[in-house]
Formats: C-alpha cells, structure tokens, sequence
C-alpha cells in the first residue's frame, strides 16, 4: 500500500472512530469519508484487526508529531507557572479541533488495546520533546524519580483530558498547578 493511500485511510478510520464511535468504525464508513470508491478499505485493509491497527499507528504518528513540534517550540519552563501554563495549552489542544477528534479516536482505542496486546503495544507512551521538557523541569527542580513522576503527571493530565472531554470544557488550570506542584514535592519519610 502506498503511503498516501494509507494515511488517508488510516485519517478517514480516526474521523470515523471519532464520530461514530467503535460500532461505528467499519470498511464502508472508512470509504465513505475517504471518498474512495467502495471496497478500498477491505483491499487494503483486509480485517477489522489490520484497520484498527493502521488507525491506531497513525494516530501515534500524529499525537508524536504534534508532541514534538510542541516541545520544540515551547522554551524549557522555569518555574511551576510556566509548566502549568504549557500544560494548559496543551490540554486545550487535545480538547479542541482536530485534537478532540483524535483524543476521542485514542480513548476509544486504548480501551480495545485492554484486549489486544498488539494495539496496547503501539499506544505505549513514548520519548518526545514535550515529555523530555517535563522531565528536565522536573530534574532541574531537584525530583529524585523524574521519570516515574514525569509519566505520573502526564497520565494524572491524559485523565484530566478525559474527563473534559467527557463532561465539557477546559481542564482548570488550579487542577493542573496541583498536578504540577504534587510532582515537585518530595515523597513523605517512611
């Protein structure tokens, strides 16, 4: 398959899942919002398993994309402010546009990679520049485990993105600086 061909059936499958939801998501409705002529899909993508993976890698393909560029254009943060402003712009991206549709497309595939090993592997979260800003931040600010807690306060925002795509509206941004600053904190003696 050539490369175009499969990226505009692997963004046809994303706008697909994002607004028809799983049961939604089949080779016709790919077609469809292709405009390709029927039965495209299911030659190149022959089952439901080979267009959800393709769907699934492109989305990565994209979010790392975006993620990249963010970090790379965004100066490394200096203080608790800067980071929970970066974040909240962040959020607002992934809430909005073509960042809600992908974020509604990624959801509904990490909840099919909870029985599908192959696509569970492939949504792992990845190095990026966003994600290596966060870890700096951290590091510069003295964490012992930036690491563990870079990948906690990111999974702690993936839910806050959750919920307000859920429920509607903007993370606030006092429940991102309490991220933030739970992250800075040292842990309680034992």
């Amino acid at each position: 398959m050539t490369t175009d061909r499969r990226a505009l059936l692997a963004d046809a499958a994303i706008a697909v899942l994002a607004d028809e939801g799983m049961r939604g998501l089949t080779h016709r409705a790919v077609d469809r919002a292709a405009a390709v002529p029927p039965g495209t899909t299911s030659a190149y993508l022959r089952t439901r398993k080979a267009l959800l993976t393709a769907l699934v890698g492109r989305l990565v393909e994209l979010d790392q994309a975006e993620l990249q560029a963010l970090g790379e254009a965004t100066p490394l943060p200096r203080s608790t402010e800067e980071l929970t402003h970066q974040i909240a712009a962040f959020t607002r991206l992934r809430l909005t546009g073509e960042g809600r549709r992908r974020s509604l497309a990624r959801y509904a595939c990490t909840v099919e990679s909870a029985r599908d090993p192959e696509l569970r592997a492939i949504l792992v979260p990845r190095a990026n520049a966003g994600r290596d800003a966060v870890e700096m931040f951290l590091a510069a600010h003295g964490v012992a485990d930036v690491e563990g807690r870079t990948l906690t306060l990111l999974a702690c925002i993936d839910g806050l993105v959750f919920d307000r795509l859920v429920a509607g509206g903007e993370v606030p941004r006092g429940d991102i600086r309490g991220l933030v600053t739970a992250a800075l904190r040292k842990p309680p003696h034992d």
